[in-house]
This record gives structure tokens, sequence and C-alpha cells, in this order.
């Protein structure tokens, strides 16, 4: 019998957020040259009875450079005798760890040490992004998908004059003015369109909600899932695709695929993705992210705990002139 186990990270929190004396949260990103961050993921299995051939996949591991994200150093290391496939990236980018366990008696963990970077002042995220990509962030995916009521919620934020990224905060705005936050309401496979009909939920809802409204509004929008620091459990956001121009736009030319400016937004708390936001992989939604998700042969399920922490270890400050 093959079951499915999948981490929820729009539930509750398990998870310990502790800087490091003495470090202050970067809340004025224009004061702030430079970043690290360390990360500390632990995800563990139990079963209440032996189970055979575990296929687990891993999106724990952040793509070596996001914008002005940069991985310093990165590991993951499982409590059972495995196998792993080659580390690949799906088609979104993504880094994808694919781990194979031949039995697991009761318990199985997995740890993720993260060291992780940014950096200030080199200007817009861009990127070179294929036809076949921005046509993925456009179409309906299998939680993004609208419904009547909101085809009539794009309908009336199209009547706000706004365009690209105006638009988008626009639409970041409204889902953050009519959803209230809560727990414990809302599931992985709740949609955009029961999240709206309920007007509560967690990241993963706020996040879908506005993703489904871009895309009725004609704006490339991807899920992206992450770390924030400060709050709990992982965290979900938003970034918009919009064309780009200015003379860095010629170095991405070649990469197949038109340049974009990303617009990376927190409907949750209706504000950009600044210093404080951690990006681990983006996808059309949560599915395409889901930080822990395999199969296994036995006839019990598995129960999963995480914890995590992230600390700010290093900031540079940018020099008086």
């Amino acid at each position: 019998m093959h079951l499915t186990s999948q981490h929820e990270s729009g539930g509750r929190p398990e998870a310990a957020i502790v800087p490091v004396d003495g470090v202050d949260e970067p809340t004025d990103p224009s004061r702030i040259r430079r970043t690290v961050y360390e990360v500390q993921q632990h995800f563990r299995y139990c079963y209440t009875a032996p189970i055979r051939d575990l296929r687990q996949r891993l999106v724990v591991v952040p793509r070596p450079v996001h914008g002005d994200q940069r991985v310093l150093r990165h590991s993951l290391q499982v409590s059972q005798p495995h196998s792993r496939e080659p580390i690949r990236n799906d088609a979104f980018g993504n880094v994808i760890y694919q781990v194979s366990i031949p039995k697991v008696a009761e318990v199985v963990d997995f740890d993720v040490s993260l060291t992780i970077e940014r950096l200030t002042g080199r200007g817009p995220h861009l990127e070179a992004a294929s036809t076949q990509a921005l046509n993925s962030y456009l179409l309906p995916s299998a939680l993004t998908r609208p419904d009547a009521a909101l085809r009539a919620v794009a309908g009336e934020l199209a009547c706000s004059g706004e365009r690209r990224a105006d638009l988008a905060r626009v639409v970041g705005g409204w889902v953050y003015q009519h959803m209230s936050y809560s727990f414990d309401r809302t599931g992985v496979r709740t949609t955009a369109g029961q999240a709206l009909a309920a007007r509560h939920g967690v990241c993963q809802d706020y996040a879908h909600l506005m993703l489904t409204l871009c895309r009725l509004l004609g704006l490339p929008a991807r899920y992206v899932s992450g770390h924030l620091v400060g709050e709990g459990g992982t965290h979900a956001w938003v970034e918009v695709l919009q064309p780009a121009s200015g003379p860095a736009v010629e170095v991405l030319r070649p990469a197949s695929g038109p340049a974009v400016e990303i617009l990376a937004w927190d409907p949750t708390h209706d504000r950009p993705a600044d210093l404080r936001y951690l990006t681990v992989a983006v996808g059309r939604d949560y599915g395409d992210v889901a930080p822990v998700s395999g199969t296994y042969s036995g006839p019990h399920a598995g129960r999963l705990s995480t914890t995590r922490r992230v600390d700010m270890s290093h900031v540079e400050h940018q020099i008086a002139a």
C-alpha cells in the first residue's frame, strides 16, 4: 500500500526564531549593505509500524542565486541509510533532492543547514524568462483556478486604472484587507476560491488569492516558499514578473527569453518582500514547492513534526557619506 506524506507549510508553526544577540532585524533596508543568515530546519517522520521503500522529495535548499540572495553553504543530513539521486533542477529552477530509504523502523529525520547572504544596492531583480515560463505563470493552476467570485473581484480591480507593478500592489492590498489570518481552518489543498469564500486563511491562502487575481488581470505571477525572519514556520508570498528595460537587460538577452523585472510582494503583511525574506523555491502554487513529500509502502500513515531556527549572523551597514 502506498501512502503519501506531505509537509503542510500553512499549518500551525512549530518553529523557533531566535535572532543573534546584538544584531537587529534589518527593518530599514536603505541602511543595510549586506546580511547573512543561518537557517537550521528539522523534519521528523514517525511511523506506528515499519515502512518500506520510502521515496522522499525535498525542496528545502534555495537555488544558488536568486536576485540579491546567494547561498553560501548548504547541507542535508538523513538519519537512516539511504541513497540519493543526483541533485536536479525542476522546470522552475528549484533545487530538488530525491532520497530513497529501503526501510524505516519507526523514525526518520532530515536536517537542513543553510547559510544565506542578501545584498542591497544592486538594482532591481532581473531574470530572463522564456515565453513558456511566462505563460505558465499566467494560466490557472490546481489551487489558483478562478471561480465567478474571483472573476468579479478581478473585474473591480481592473477599474483601478493602475498597471503592472502598481496594479500588483493594489491586488496585494485588496487581499490583505479582505482576508483574516487564521490557523487550522485551511490546508494545503485549499483553493483560492475556497479561501475567498471563507475570508480567512494563512500565508499560502493569501498568496494563492493574489496569484489568481494577478493572473486574471494579465500579470504573470508565481508562488514563493521561503522564510520570514521573526515568524514561525515557513512563509509564502508572491513574485510578479513584468517587462524590464535599461542597460542591465542586455546582459540577460542571450539566456533564451525576454528580460523581466521581479516584484516580490507579501499580501499577508501588504508590503514588499525585503531583506527579512529568504526565498527557497518558486512555482505556480504550493503544489510545486511543498518542502517535503513522498511515497512509501506500509499500512499506516506517518506523522510529521518540524522545527526551524533562523539566526541573523552578520549585518553590514552602508558607510555614511
